[in-house]
């Protein structure tokens, strides 16, 4: 329950009362550990397999930080193509209910109080609800509670691109940092035990941000992250084996 100062003051807002909600955090926390999560499987694959290939560490490092480039590009470009799609269906669906509030306001009204009626309000409440949220910003009210559509949950196409570039790059290149620091015999056992380290912290960390078990949201991500790199080195040991 919101807590109040007293009958006759303001409402005190989560915010200012020490709430702190996660759902604020949905937009910015999925493109950012996606990017991250894939920075670093994408990444730390491709080094693993073209090193079990046979291929000089040189050769290894060129291809990782290409795979950087081009990863972080992609995500960045599919994310804002992806998110902005949101967004605009989001603007059409709210052109739509402006143009409706204009054109049948009363029609509106009663389409709003069914929606509160619908969560368990007796029609009576949820006439009055409706009237005094649509008195205060009737699209607002509609936009939530019909549409579904929050401010904390809209689509933000520019700023899921750039945290999902940002993150990529994160997490790529932590397997990156690797190659020159591990002989070429040892590199992809190397580059595959601190990545799946890593995508075990970053898998606890997504985890606690959302309120989510630690355990099972690092397991998840070091369960696919291995399957990847282990199929990427069978295919790189199999095809550099043909090659030679």
């Amino acid at each position: 329950m919101i807590p109040l100062k007293s009958a006759a003051s303001r409402v005190v807002t989560p915010r200012e009362s020490g709430e702190n909600h996660r759902s604020g955090r949905i937009g910015w926390l999925r493109a950012s550990v996606l990017g991250a999560n894939d920075g670093l499987v994408s990444t730390a694959s491709l080094v693993v397999g073209i090193a079990a290939s046979g291929a000089s560490a040189h050769g290894v490092l060129v291809t990782g930080v290409a795979g950087l480039v081009a990863g972080a590009m992609s995500m960045a470009a599919g994310e804002y193509v992806s998110v902005h799609s949101q967004a605009d269906t989001e603007a059409a669906d709210l052109g739509r209910e402006r143009r409706e509030l204009a054109a049948d306001p009363a029609g509106e009204h009663r389409e709003l109080a069914a929606v509160y009626v619908s969560r368990g309000l007796e029609l009576a409440q949820a006439e009055v609800v409706a009237t005094q949220l649509m008195k205060h910003d009737a699209l607002a009210a509609h936009a939530r509670d019909e549409l579904g559509i929050s401010a904390a949950q809209a689509a933000r196409p520019v700023q899921a691109a750039l945290a999902s570039a940002a993150s990529f790059s994160v997490g790529a290149l932590l397997p990156l940092a690797v190659i020159p620091l591990t002989p070429l015999a040892t590199m992809g056992f190397w580059i595959s035990a601190i990545s799946l380290l890593a995508l075990g912290g970053l898998g606890a960390l997504a985890a606690q941000i959302g309120g989510a078990g630690l355990a099972r949201g690092a397991g998840r991500v070091i369960i696919w992250g291995g399957l990847a790199m282990a199929v990427t080195a069978a295919v790189g040991k199999l095809f550099g084996t043909v090659a030679t």
